[in-house]
């Protein structure tokens, strides 16, 4: 992480000071353990994966006009957009060059698709966004795009780091897409939780007009005034916090968070198919109770 200007070791110093649970490197070392021995290039792959999902948030808090990150002020908030979007670049480089300079051309063709995947992703939600016209299969593109897409390349990479059995590293992306996407639709119901301090749901997404599966569900069973009232309160009441409590409270009526865990628990059921037909070990049992952590996590 080290560099010849001052500014960016300060940077880096703050983000690796406020780093999070560090899941998606766990995901690179049990995928690894579970095929075979650890070795150097399971190190290269979770080292890679850290520095480009580091870049990817830095990113997004840009995209997103964010001035928070993990409880702490983002680096747009500290040090502006200019300066975040360098920092991220600087990572995104970094994440490459760790593979290429121990000439890891697997492990770079795999997390340069999930890049490309997320990028995807991310245009499509805009895009998407403009006239909140998300079906329920959009939604689902959506989100193996920008959330399951670096899971999968988490747990491919690590297999890669440890077989070249193409066809384990194939199952191991699937693995990794079934549990991204019952990561991301668990994060879509934690809006609808009740807040510790205030006992009321917190309608983040509703606020920042993000159509998740829940609400995508209610959309589906409303009449055309229903649906009119619904988009406009996203589209231009998101601050009123009294219509985003009524469209919480018809959500929860209408069975929209039943509906997107039991579609959660779909996904958690497919991973867990995926690794039961591999090798019974500890790394297994591993894997098997993170899978359960990022769908059962209280935040």
């Amino acid at each position: 992480m080290k560099s010849q200007v001052p500014l960016l070791d300060t940077v880096t110093r703050y983000i690796l000071k406020r780093k999070g649970k560090q899941m998606r490197p766990m995901f690179v070392f049990l995928s690894a353990g579970l095929h075979g021995p650890i070795s150097e290039s399971t190190y290269t792959a979770a080292s890679m994966i850290e520095l480009l999902h580091t870049a990817t948030l830095v990113h997004d808090d840009v995209v997103d006009d964010s001035n928070q990150r993990r409880g702490f002020f983002s680096i747009n908030a500290l040090w502006k957009n200019k300066i975040a979007v360098l920092v991220g670049d600087y990572l995104l480089s970094k994440g490459l060059l760790v593979a290429l300079e121990k000439d890891e051309f697997r492990l770079l063709k795999i997390v340069s698709d999930a890049v490309r995947e997320m990028s995807e992703g991310e245009l499509l939600q805009i895009e998407k966004a403009r006239k909140l016209d998300i079906e329920e299969g959009v939604y689902f593109e959506i989100i193996r795009k920008k959330t399951a897409s670096l899971i999968a390349s988490c747990c491919a990479c690590g297999a890669a780091s440890t077989t070249d059995d193409r066809d384990i590293q194939t199952a191991m992306w699937q693995f990794g897409e079934m549990v991204g996407t019952a990561f991301q639709i668990r994060d879509d119901l934690f809006d609808y939780q009740k807040h510790n301090k205030t006992g009321k749901p917190g309608g983040a997404d509703i606020r920042e007009q993000k159509m998740t599966l829940p609400l995508i569900y209610l959309l589906n069973l409303s009449g055309r005034a229903e649906k009119r009232h619904i988009i406009s309160t996203v589209k231009n009441h998101h601050n009123d916090q009294k219509r985003v409590a009524e469209l919480i409270a018809k959500v929860e009526a209408i069975g929209g968070l039943h509906y997107a865990n039991e579609k959660m628990l779909e996904y958690r059921s497919r991973a867990l198919k995926i690794l039961s037909d591999f090798p019974d070990n500890d790394f297994r049992k591993s894997l098997y109770q993170l899978v359960m952590f990022t769908t059962e996590r209280e935040k």
